[in-house]
């Protein structure tokens, strides 16, 4: 399907105008907080989050407040007590979201996003390597990051 035309994030916390922005496809953390007019001051200590993650349609941020347990945020969470961040799903992930991931970028990301068109669903995280530009080390990288 084609991309939407626009993106709506939730943006809530130390912004000046909280509330939906909306911005385009491909954009920034970043994009988002200013949409929302930035911080409430320079006070804000937003270190906590990665302003350079690509956004996702309908995920909500948390701008310098803690995120209330339970809260749907819209994007892959921690499983409660682990410590670890939620795998990405190779056989659900938007190109967005594989772009994300350490190491992939655009073109990878739309090279796996092509295979699985192709070939169907992973059966293993090992079958990244059937990706074109995916070899043994960028594979040990994206291991722990992934699943099927």
């Amino acid at each position: 399907p084609p991309p939407p035309p626009e993106l709506v994030i939730s943006v809530v916390g130390e912004v000046t105008r909280p509330g939906l922005v909306a911005v385009p496809p491909g954009s920034r953390v970043a994009d988002a907080v200013r949409a929302a007019s930035g911080t409430t001051g320079p006070e804000v200590d937003i270190t906590a989050l990665n302003l350079a993650r690509r956004l996702t349609d309908g995920e909500q941020l948390y701008v310098a407040v803690p995120v209330p347990p339970g809260a749907d945020t819209g994007q892959a969470a921690s499983p409660p007590g682990s410590g670890a961040a939620a795998k990405t799903d190779l056989n659900t992930a938007t190109e967005e979201q594989l772009d994300a991931l350490p190491g992939v970028g655009e073109v990878t990301a739309k090279r796996i996003v092509q295979w699985r068109t192709e070939h169907g669903r992973f059966g293993s995280v090992d079958e990244l390597q059937d990706v074109d530009g995916i070899g043994a080390a960028k594979l040990a990288k994206l291991r722990d990051l992934v699943q099927v």
